[in-house]
């Protein structure tokens, strides 16, 4: 029996209740997921690469089916590396799509054995963006209805 792998690139500043819903969808489809945390030193975030990182990894601490990896570089080829044969990318609406459409075509150019797979993020959390609960924070406002259950952001930044 093939082990499916497939990961889930993003910058995940800070992982939100869509990106655990992407998550519990992609599993029903592959064995397992990897979380790529893409580490662009240009863009400096709320969180550190390493907060994110173990925010995600304590979320997901009881899932062997899920990692966590930083990677730097192109997607498609940390995709490679880890012998993923899947990109997962969230889509909330057309705007969403329209740029995560050229980013497969490019992937696929590079990369044509790895498929890109654009799952739609959740309806009850289509709206939730890590840009808004970084603004609603640097206004000091609480975030946990748009965090994952049980994650104290606090914690992490």
């Amino acid at each position: 029996m093939s082990h499916t792998i497939a990961i889930f690139p993003g910058s995940f500043d800070p992982f939100t209740r869509g990106h655990e819903a992407l998550v519990r969808d992609a599993q029903k489809i592959f064995d397992k997921i990897v979380i790529g945390i893409g580490n662009n030193i240009a863009k400096p975030g709320l969180l550190s690469v390493e907060a994110r990182k173990q925010l995600i990894e304590d979320l997901y601490a009881s899932n062997p089916n899920v990692e966590v990896k930083i990677y730097t570089g192109l997607t498609g080829d940390f995709a490679h590396k880890e012998g993923a044969c899947a990109i997962i990318r969230g889509v909330r609406n057309t705007t969403d799509f329209e740029y995560e459409r050229t980013m497969e075509a490019t992937n696929h150019r590079l990369h044509p054995d790895i498929i890109t797979v654009m799952l739609f993020t959740p309806a009850p959390v289509a709206d939730i963006s890590s840009s808004t609960v970084r603004e609603i924070l640097a206004f000091g406002r609480p975030v946990d209805e748009f965090i994952p259950e049980g994650i104290d952001i606090k914690k992490y930044l």
